[in-house]
């Protein structure tokens, strides 16, 4: 987790945030493209265990997983508060902004810290769609959080290097071109740091796949395409590398923060929906001859859920000036992440109890966000992380073990 550090009670000079609906033609946009993905379309999909193909190009055709890319690199060069836009808009609607969202961040790595023949090879296709790059193999089976324990090795050869481990919880690594690799090139035990001695690698899954990589699909709860990935002998050129040797820790961290902000902003989004599918559901809903949403019991989760939302967003939004202005923002990105994860999950709780026996049904379609709201407290940072994180380096409480 980032260590950036924003002491209580500092003030943050010239750093504004807009208020309001901010970049009304971006999401006016975005809403255009997701009217024609409805509820149904995801329904579908969702059975069927299916990547929405449909979806993820109508996207990349609107130029939105390109928002990051500088224009240079055939992108739109858009600030990150556009992107998170983005992303809560395409939440907001219903549909799935998951299955495109890493298109849009893991891209930064190469950007920030790839050498200038990496970018031109790579951003331009990215932006336009030809080339995916959508997974990033770090989670391990036996690591799990504890990134510096990584037992991935990659180890030099005569033309590049030679990768071995094993990877977990890859999303939609059978739906990319390329990968991000996170493996150790200096074993822990001889490295000073422990965040010393790990590398990022870029890595062609087109050419990888059946040559020393295999990608197994991993049934899960929640429709995110996760993937299992094994690395036997797997040879890599010496340019796979992305900057320099041993510093890969560090490049991670340094998109971790783009990464939070904007999965918070797909929290606060899918918040609105489910805000949205219990009111109206409340409203109309007649027992006892009366509105359900008369009763408190039901109003006050809702209300309550309405409230923290808007408090998550404002953190996001503060978050990502900070972001855009340089300046430190690791405490506001975990904690734009953490009230973002909360408020989602008591507004999915919220809208359930509401539906009652209905929200199981699967074409009032709330159990289908009800499940994807109880993985953003595990992913992509534990909730538990990040109070941990706040408490130690924030609040300077000694060190949890």
């Amino acid at each position: 987790m980032s260590n950036a550090k924003s002491e209580p009670g500092v003030s943050h000079q010239n750093i504004s945030m807009q208020l309001g609906e901010d970049f009304p033609d971006i999401r006016d946009a975005v809403r255009r493209v997701c009217a024609n993905f409805p509820e149904e379309y995801w329904l579908d999909l969702d059975e069927r265990g299916a990547y929405p193909t449909d979806f993820i190009a109508a996207l990349t055709e609107a130029g939105f997983l390109a928002a990051l890319i500088p224009e240079e690199y055939g992108g739109s060069g858009l600030p990150l508060r556009a992107a998170a836009v983005i992303m809560e808009e395409i939440c907001a609607a219903g549909c799935h902004a998951a299955a495109g969202h890493a298109q849009m961040y893991i891209m930064g790595t190469v950007l920030r810290h790839g050498s200038e023949e990496q970018k031109r090879k790579y951003l331009p296709d990215i932006a336009s769609g030809k080339l995916r790059l959508q997974a990033f193999g770090v989670t391990e089976p036996t690591t799990g959080s504890d990134t510096t324990q990584l037992k991935t090795r990659a180890q030099r050869t005569a033309t590049g290097y030679r990768i071995n481990g094993q990877k977990v919880w890859t999303s939609r690594a059978e739906h990319s071109d390329l990968m991000l690799v996170l493996a150790r090139t200096t074993p822990a035990s001889e490295v000073k740091k422990k965040v010393d001695g790990v590398s990022t690698f870029l890595v062609d899954i087109r050419k990888a796949l059946g040559h020393g990589l295999t990608i197994r699909p991993i049934k899960a709860m929640v429709n995110h395409h996760a993937t299992e990935v094994f690395f036997e002998d797997l040879d890599v050129p010496a340019d796979a590398l992305v900057g320099e040797e041993g510093q890969g820790f560090r490049y991670i961290l340094d998109g971790m923060n783009a990464e939070r902000m904007i999965t918070a902003a797909e929290a606060i989004g899918s918040t609105r929906w489910f805000v949205r599918k219990a009111k109206a559901y409340a409203s109309e809903r007649v027992v006892f001859g009366r509105p359900i949403g008369a009763n408190q019991a039901i109003q006050f989760p809702i209300a309550q859920s309405y409230v923290q939302m808007e408090a998550a967003d404002m953190m996001v939004r503060r978050a990502t000036a900070l972001f855009e202005a340089g300046a430190p923002c690791g405490a506001e990105a975990n904690m734009a992440r953490y009230l973002a994860a909360e408020c989602l999950w008591n507004a999915a709780e919220a809208c359930m109890q509401t539906h009652g026996g209905f929200g199981f049904a699967r074409e009032y379609h709330v159990e289908r966000k009800w499940r994807e709201a109880r993985l953003a407290r595990i992913a992509p940072v534990s909730t538990n992380l990040i109070l941990a994180n706040i408490a130690q380096h924030v609040l300077g409480m000694p060190r949890s073990y």
